[in-house]
């Protein structure tokens, strides 16, 4: 098993795509440090892996919590080779009818958030000379529609970020970096939408086309397992039958 014994954090790791993938790292033979605001769901999760895991208890948005929660993980896992930012929330909203609470925390969340999770690995991966920061980003960062701009900008965010980190991280210090671009998956966070116009406007409880979380979690386990020499920068993967 090429991931064995490997270290991998899995923030956003209570629900959906963060969930599917930690429980597909662990099915592989990672070690796994959960993360996540909700501890009960972590708690849960960890009796449904076999292979070592750690709960710690993480708010992406919070600087502290997240400086708290990576001393925790490298003093009890002693490394970490893999690090997944799946934390995220999607709480669409028009422009016109200016939900500037929901886009600042879109923004906390999904991108200062990733930046806080790297700022706090990269020592640990610089010391190594090797790592894999998988960041969870969103066909919305490239094909933007009315009532995804904050969403769809704070994606285009992580995915600019991740080219440019590939550009700074791989050459000199071994670590890969790898943006994963879904389409609609069926998870839970359209449950953060509380723009009423734009819930008549949209069915996003119809039937079109879906992916599963565990689709999701496929590709991040196809990133990590090819060889340290390969890096796979983008996945944009989309359910059949949307183009």
């Amino acid at each position: 098993m090429k991931l064995k014994n490997k270290v991998a954090v899995v923030t956003g790791a209570s629900s959906g795509i963060g969930k599917a993938i930690a429980k597909q790292l662990a099915s592989e033979g990672c070690n796994v440090a959960l993360a996540s605001r909700s501890t009960d769901k972590l708690e849960e999760l960890a009796k449904e892996i076999d292979t070592k895991t750690l709960v710690v208890k993480m708010d992406v948005s919070q600087t502290a919590s997240v400086n708290k929660a990576f001393e925790e993980i490298l003093d009890k896992m002693g490394r970490i080779d893999i690090l997944v930012n799946s934390a995220g929330v999607m709480p669409l909203s028009y422009l016109k009818n200016r939900h500037l609470d929901e886009w600042l925390q879109t923004i906390e969340v999904n991108v200062k958030g990733c930046l806080r999770c790297i700022y706090e690995v990269l020592p640990a991966m610089k010391a190594q000379k090797e790592g894999h920061i998988i960041n969870i980003a969103s066909v919305d960062g490239k094909e933007l529609f009315e009532g995804g701009a904050v969403y769809g900008a704070s994606k285009a965010a992580v995915i600019a970020l991740s080219q440019a980190m590939r550009m700074e991280l791989s050459p000199e210090f071994n670590i890969r970096v790898t943006a994963i671009e879904p389409g609609t998956v069926d998870t839970d966070l359209r449950e953060d939408i509380t723009d009423e116009e734009l819930l008549e406007d949209k069915d996003y409880g119809g039937d079109e086309p879906k992916l599963e979380a565990k689709h999701i979690a496929n590709a991040v386990l196809y990133a990590v397992e090819q060889p340290n020499e390969v890096n796979v920068n983008e996945i944009l993967i989309k359910p059949t039958g949307k183009s």
